[in-house]
């Protein structure tokens, strides 16, 4: 399959979009964050809540379109993961702190792990690479 080349312009675009995205995304982890786990009115940080969660669906969003097979490797797999554990903040609001901390270690594996381990499908149990993508 052929890949199509897009414009420098194009490139410099979806990066810039991309980086912006996911550094608001981390001033709205970071905000609400720092409320969860040190127990302040969740009318102080309800606002850095809103920025995570409207910025973390619309990044995921970008890597559903780019490529389906995202939500097959680790990387989509163990989203989908933290986002269960953002549900039980519900039923189980004792242990926001402790889903909080099981939350960001899975972040760290998706965004740092190696792309054998973040590129690896659940469904074909082998690596899978997808479409080429912009860094951000």
């Amino acid at each position: 399959m052929k890949q199509s080349q897009i414009s420098e312009k194009q490139f410099w675009v979806q990066r810039l979009g991309k980086t912006s995205l996911r550094a608001l995304h981390i001033l709205g982890i970071a905000g609400c964050g720092g409320g969860i786990l040190l127990n302040v009115p969740q009318a102080q940080w309800l606002n850095y809540w809103i920025l995570a969660m409207i910025t973390g669906s619309a990044l995921m969003l970008w890597e559903v379109v780019r490529d389906w097979r995202w939500l097959i490797q680790l990387k989509g797999v163990l989203t989908l993961v933290k986002i269960l554990l953002l549900i039980l903040f519900i039923p189980l609001p004792e242990y926001k702190s402790a889903l909080f901390v099981i939350i960001l270690l899975l972040s760290v594996v998706v965004s740092h792990g190696p792309s054998g381990l973040r590129h690896y499908s659940v469904v074909h149990r082998r690596r899978l690479d997808g479409k080429k993508e912009i860094k951000g």
